[in-house]
């Protein structure tokens, strides 16, 4: 069997389409916070728009550091994992632009309108130290 391991093209490239992330940050005294999220990799960094009261900011900000895991949901499976150090900047994040790349224009402009928490979003930055990759595809030949 070939090996599944994508190369450094190959993950960023992944990692740059569009997945619905789980992204995992140390709950103290508890089993990792794992929670879907939206992001977009741009310049080797992930992007995550996020409430700034949440629990998984403010867990982000205690820890410093994150796992975020992106996958395909159809055969031949694919996945990307990076875990690395965070950034919680408090600039906000540009809502209408993610919703968009997720709902399309039409809902992720109504998403952007009537989301509640637009006004105390910040931008987390996850910097990837450490890659796990695998494609089955790939390795199947």
């Amino acid at each position: 069997m070939a090996s599944g391991v994508m190369t450094k093209e190959e993950r960023e490239a992944f990692l740059a389409d569009v997945h619905v992330g789980i992204l995992a940050v140390d709950e103290p005294g508890r089993g990792p916070l794992a929670m879907p999220i939206w992001y977009q990799f741009t310049d080797g960094v992930v992007e995550i728009g996020m409430d700034g009261d949440s629990l998984k900011a403010r867990l982000l900000r205690a820890a410093g550091r994150a796992t975020m895991t992106v996958q395909t949901e159809a055969p031949p499976y694919s996945y990307v994992s990076v875990q690395g150090p965070v950034e919680v900047l408090a600039e906000q994040r540009d809502t209408l632009a993610m919703a968009s790349r997720y709902l399309g224009p039409e809902l992720g402009k109504w998403y952007a309108e009537n989301n509640p928490s637009t006004e105390r979003s910040v931008l987390v930055r996850l910097h990837p130290e450490t890659w796990r990759t695998f494609d089955f595809g790939k390795a199947m030949g």
